[in-house]
């Protein structure tokens, strides 16, 4: 008998080539897509559970949709509006990964008698031949890479996943999809968050959370001085230029973001750099801290290319990263996450740079 593996199935190119491939290698693969918010979103609607039911049948695998819109909005989109409200960053993206197409999905795998969950992300796992140790690693293709998103992941739940196109370029990806006659293989690519589809952030929070907006603010210089006001921290972000409706003379950006004062701060571009970070809730993916100091690539952002860095660990879910130049826009609530080379080894939240 085949093994039995789940494909979490967006409908999209990326999960349905995923689910070609393991077919291809002879397992047994269930498709499911996880229904997560309305059809105001451009992914995860109702259009896409049928483009992956059209996929699933074209594939010849059983297929499902499993609601998780409560449990999306409890585990995900509020805790995003909670922390835009206290001054920071967040990236929710993480949070869904984690909480549903891996531990959610991965209980449900279990229930359908599934030894493995699949999804199409744009990553690598890799065992040690020697130890047996397994390595997160970066997709090939380094312009869709998606490891940023996947440090938190846990060494027992790497041995349940499986990321069948993490070797493939985005381009041979859909070259796949059409030889195969997939109905999803030149679908376009959703940018925004799935449940912000017109990209407004704050109206967004102000949905979620009504009445807690915190109205209107000062925005101030380095030195304190008030030199404009705002309509909510909830606006803005740190290193943001635009939308700041002040004219200085000069070029200026977020610096820092108060939320017990509902204050923001700006600065020259040339104020926003930092010596490290304060990293918290950090997960190894060798499951335990260093015993050491480590030298590490940083990246502050998704699109961030990466700093060289000491990263110290300070608990078993706290480091201290110090860069070797300093680096714009380090941003609380953003994931800092360590890199050897292609390896993730793990990451965390910002707090803040450096006292």
């Amino acid at each position: 008998m085949s093994e039995r593996v789940v494909v979490a199935m967006s409908g999209g190119v990326d999960s349905s080539v995923a689910a070609a491939i393991l077919v291809e290698q002879g397992f047994e693969v269930i498709g499911v897509t996880l229904r997560l918010v309305g059809d105001a979103s451009r992914c995860c609607s109702l259009d896409d559970a049928e483009d992956a039911r059209r996929v699933a049948e074209n594939l010849g695998i059983r297929f499902y949709v499993a609601d998780y819109s409560d449990a999306f909005r409890r585990e995900v989109m509020e805790p995003f509006a909670d922390s835009y409200l206290a001054g920071r960053t967040p990236i929710p993206c993480v949070g869904c990964n984690q909480r549903f197409k891996f531990r959610h999905l991965l209980e449900r795998s279990r229930a359908l008698g599934a030894a493995a969950v699949a999804t199409g992300h744009y990553a690598r796992i890799e065992r040690d031949p020697a130890s047996g140790a397994l390595s997160l690693l970066r997709g090939v293709d380094g312009r869709k890479d998606q490891s940023y998103f996947l440090f938190d992941l846990r060494p027992e739940q790497l041995a349940q996943i499986r990321f069948p196109i993490g070797e493939l370029q985005k381009d041979e990806v859909r070259a796949r999809a059409r030889a195969l006659g997939l109905a999803t293989a030149d679908k376009p690519e959703s940018q925004e968050l799935c449940f912000v589809p017109d990209g407004n952030t704050a109206a967004a929070v102000e949905r979620l959370r009504p009445g807690r907006a915190p109205g209107t603010g000062e925005i101030v210089d380095e030195a304190g001085r008030v030199i404009g006001r705002h309509d909510g921290i909830h606006h803005f972000t740190v290193g943001q230029r635009r939308g700041l409706a002040i004219a200085l003379g000069q070029r200026v950006y977020v610096k820092s973001i108060d939320a017990a004062r509902n204050r923001v701060t700006i600065a020259p571009g040339a104020s926003l750099g930092e010596s490290g970070a304060r990293v918290s809730g950090v997960s190894w993916v060798a499951g335990s801290a260093p015993d050491a100091p480590l030298r590490a690539t940083v990246r502050i952002r998704y699109r961030h290319a990466g700093a060289k860095a000491s990263v110290e660990p300070q608990t078993s879910a706290s480091a201290r990263v110090v860069f070797d130049e300093p680096v714009v826009a380090v941003t609380p609530g953003q994931a800092a996450v360590f890199y050897d080379g292609d390896v993730v080894l793990g990451g965390g939240w910002i707090d803040g740079g450096l006292a």
